[in-house]
């Protein structure tokens, strides 16, 4: 059996990138993850990590870019901030079919904004965030134990797509101590990369790795394939987890932190007489739009649950496609919202329901 640990978010996920076989780390310190790069920088080297501090989030990014380029495993991890100044770099890597791993423990904002926990980059996460039509494969933990996990998950992925994954968190999870146990993983059986720039290596020409297509006619080639790539990921790496939606009446969506405040919420409301469910997104990007559609039939009404204005639940409201109302709960600014304001909200929701259901039986 593993050995069990009592570990922080961001220490967590810093071992599991070591275990993993990370090649090399590139960041810059920004608060609430600075941790990462403290553990990196700490055990990397006795563990065969090349661990940089950069000089800014740029240099890190481009770093990433070309560590990727040659062949390596390679992360890079930052908050909400320094994640806006690596988007030209991203646009570039995801251009390039570089597979890289990106770790966004969000912090509130716009602007500097606060250190506290949030989920206002969930757009600049699912939607790609700089410039072009290219997205990143998206995971997003609720537990220090996932966020371990799917750094090895992660990798996977980004070797199997050619492909940036990013894992999007926030403050509280990168802060939070819980107990957390490490897959036995081994890193020398992940895909060989053939199109590295490894010199020649009896080759006729060498692999040159770029996102510069000046030809209109081969850019719309390169976008295509990208596209296709996407409806591949779309097609097989959807993630979500489902809690007592059998018989639920009212559906709640939230992911990371919010899910594990929405699942006491749902609790405290199957306390109350109200079957509530939970639907949980655990890969934002894919999303679980089909799932979501699905369930909708069945239920009177959906309520999103999230750390921002409302970012998902648009999101939600295309997976739903008016079949019922959605509504939407949310705190800002580093604020987290509690279960029972989430179950006050609900109430709100279900009171008009009942009063329709009186009426008709009447």
């Amino acid at each position: 059996m593993s050995e069990i640990l009592l570990m922080k978010g961001n220490e967590a996920l810093a071992e599991a990138a070591l275990r993993a076989g990370c090649q090399g780390y590139f960041g810059y310190p920004i608060t609430p993850q600075s941790e990462v790069l403290e553990y990196l920088s700490q055990h990397g080297e006795e563990r065969r990590m090349t661990v940089l501090q950069a000089e800014s989030e740029l240099a890190a990014i481009n770093m990433i870019y070309g560590a990727a380029g040659a062949g390596a495993r390679v992360m890079t991890s930052s908050s909400s901030p320094g994640i806006s100044l690596m988007q030209e770099g991203l646009s570039y890597i995801a251009c390039a079919e570089l597979p890289c791993l990106l770790v966004n423990i969000n912090r509130g904002g716009p602007g500097l904004g606060t250190i506290q926990p949030s989920q206002g980059d969930y757009f600049q996460a699912v939607k790609g965030g700089g410039h072009g039509d290219y997205k990143l494969l998206v995971l997003a933990p609720a537990t220090v134990q996932e966020m371990a996990d799917m750094v090895f998950e992660g990798f996977d992925l980004a070797d199997k797509y050619r492909n940036p994954v990013m894992i999007l968190a926030d403050g509280a999870l990168g802060q939070m101590m819980e107990k957390v146990s490490f897959r036995d993983y081994d890193p020398s059986k992940r895909i060989e990369h053939p199109w590295a720039t490894t010199g020649k290596n009896g080759r006729e020409e060498r692999n040159i790795i770029t996102s510069l297509h000046i030809k209109s006619e081969q850019m719309e080639k390169i976008n295509q394939h990208l596209q296709k790539k996407y409806c591949e990921m779309q097609e097989h790496e959807v993630r979500f987890q489902e809690v007592q939606t059998e018989d639920a009446e009212y559906l709640l969506v939230a992911y990371g932190l919010c899910a594990r405040i929405a699942h006491k919420t749902v609790q405290l409301a199957r306390e109350k007489g109200i079957k509530a469910g939970l639907l949980r997104p655990i890969s934002l990007f894919p999303f679980p739009t089909n799932e979501i559609h699905k369930l909708a039939k069945k239920v009177n009404s959906v309520l999103t649950v999230e750390m921002n204005a409302g970012q998902m639940y648009e999101d939600v409201r295309l997976a739903v496609n008016g079949q019922v109302p959605v509504e939407f709960y949310g705190r800002m600014g580093g604020i987290i919202p509690s279960p029972e304001e989430v179950l006050e909200r609900l109430e709100k929701m279900v009171a008009p329901q009942s009063v329709k259901m009186k009426e008709e039986t009447v």
